[in-house]
């Protein structure tokens, strides 16, 4: 026999299955080439050919006139067809050995690694020349039992609703204690507004205005240095801080944990920061029995918390909904196949049971009306009507006679069919699709891993900026201290010059933290 080489082509430019019944019509005709198989969602094509007569350069060439793109696929170990199998009965090492050692010696096993421990044998295979139901046949006459290993086919590790609860829980929880925090601080706003537009009209003096300021309802003290905004602020601050942010807290400490700084860190850090700091204000001008109220962030962390749990809920909610669609695509394929022997003339000879992993490539699948194909294959039997409207979502039923194709997934309607197998395991079509989807859900967007990065660089930069802030400020107030007096408006005038320089500081510094904190590019 002359020597046959097998190579892959990836093609691309193929839309449909006529696209693929061109190529493989066409291809079948030139010399050289043995068979040409071409799967559609992969966009690949194993093509078995003579050396002497034809190489794969010149195969693919052979594609790109019929108007495809391809390149020859160097990595062949693509096409492999790979086993996971439970071994019962076996003893000690030696069972490991025998099994191995006939294996390996059997025509089209390329690998096969059994663990003792597990029970668990790992096999690679030529589908062109070995199956599943062959390799498994060589165990059982070697005296063991096997079993496939199941495969989920659930697809729970795509399911998002625990965090779409955990999001939209701290979403609200952020969100019932953020509204009265921006209603009061909207209010404050438009009043000092108006203080200050009649500040202009009616030259009032500062102490005036003071005692106007510190009537208003919000800026009434309840114990010396502590404001009923300010009391009111803290106390809605709290819960947000222990509930809402309890997610951002644990992750910013793995993050922390494995030397990195991811956006969480910066929430944390700033949400922290800004409640820590209002905290301790607060108690340092309770203690001082401070006249004028301190300026506190107690309004950063709800807000801030509220916004990004929303992001985060919405980014669940959009992946749980592909995740559906993919647990329903998993869903419609077939557990089970019927194999059936063919004698001369087309008479059935046998027929069993199998599960949909042991069909190999060639084996004749009869598929019942009602029933569901197991596998892509080709019709050798039978007239039919056929739904393909998961893949193709064309609701009108397709004919179906000897020569056409079928697609694994598909439910046949009203006639018995006898198919060829030429797709099987992860190579059907449906399988290639959950595979791609699989990817596009495991993969980051480019610009998602570009913002990734750039956080990795935006925390440490940023906490150096506030950090430097902070030196700055207190050198430029040692300095020349007037200018702090300009900036740092209703001090108490009874504490210390260093005092005041050193919480004008930090309420600069904090402040940078605060505000590049949220950037939009993390919110983003």
């Amino acid at each position: 026999t002359k020597s046959i080489s097998k190579c892959y082509v990836q093609v691309t430019g193929m839309t449909c299955a006529s696209c693929v019944a061109n190529i493989e019509r066409n291809l079948r005709r030139e010399d050289g080439i043995h068979s040409i198989l071409v799967a559609l969602m992969a966009g690949k094509a194993e093509v078995r050919y003579n050396p002497a007569v034809i190489h794969p350069s010149a195969i693919a060439e052979l594609i790109r006139e019929l108007g495809f793109g391809a390149t020859v696929m160097e990595n062949c170990g693509e096409g492999d067809g790979i086993l996971d199998l439970v071994v019962r009965g076996m003893a000690s090492a030696s069972c490991v050995h025998r099994i191995e050692s006939t294996l390996m010696k059997t025509n089209g096993v390329l690998y096969c690694s059994v663990a003792l421990a597990t029970n668990k044998a790992h096999i690679k295979y030529d589908p062109e020349m070995i199956g599943p139901r062959d390799v498994i046949q060589v165990i059982k006459d070697l005296g063991f039992t096997t079993t496939l290993v199941k495969k989920d086919r659930s697809a729970s590790h795509l399911d998002h609703k625990r965090e779409i609860r955990q999001w939209r829980r701290s979403f609200f929880v952020s969100l019932a204690f953020c509204i009265p925090v921006m209603v009061m601080m909207i209010y404050m706003m438009v009043m000092d507004s108006q203080l200050s537009d009649a500040h202009a009209h009616h030259n009032m003096s500062n102490e005036e205005m003071e005692a106007i300021h510190s009537s208003m309802l919000l800026e009434r003290q309840l114990l010396p240095g502590l404001s009923v905004m300010n009391f009111l602020s803290f106390l809605l601050c709290v819960p947000v801080q222990m509930f809402g942010g309890w997610h951002f807290y644990i992750q910013a400490y793995k993050a922390l944990k494995h030397k990195t700084a991811n956006m969480d860190v910066l929430i944390v850090l700033a949400t922290s920061i800004a409640f820590v700091y209002s905290f301790v204000i607060l108690l340092v001008a309770m203690a001082e029995k401070a006249k004028v109220n301190p300026v506190t962030f107690f309004d950063t962390p709800p807000m801030l918390l509220a916004f990004i749990s929303l992001g985060r809920w919405l980014e669940h909610v959009a992946k749980g909904k592909t995740s559906e669609a993919l647990a329903r695509l998993i869903s419609l394929q077939a557990t089970e196949a019927t194999i059936v022997t063919l004698g001369p003339d087309n008479i059935l000879l046998s027929e069993e049971q199998v599960d949909v992993e042991l069909v190999q490539r060639g084996d004749i699948v009869k598929v019942v009306p009602g029933g569901k194909f197991p596998v892509d294959g080709r019709v050798i039997e039978g007239h039919s009507m056929v739904d393909e409207s998961l893949i193709t979502v064309e609701s009108m039923p397709v004919t179906k006679k000897p020569g056409n194709t079928v697609i694994a997934g598909s439910i046949n309607q009203n006639g018995s069919l006898l198919i060829s197998a030429t797709h099987v395991g992860a190579d059907t079509t449906l399988s290639q699709i959950v595979k791609l989807v699989e990817e596009a859900q495991t993969s980051k967007a480019p610009i998602q891993q570009f913002a990734d990065k750039l956080s990795g660089y935006f925390v440490p930069f940023i906490v150096v900026v506030s950090v430097v802030t902070l030196f700055a400020w207190i050198i430029i107030g040692f300095v020349d201290f007037e200018i702090i007096e300009k900036y740092f408006l209703g001090y108490n005038k009874s504490i210390s010059a260093a005092e005041v320089i050193i919480r004008f500081a930090f309420q600069a510094s904090i402040t940078v933290l605060c505000i590049a904190c949220p950037c939009s590019l993390g919110l983003a």
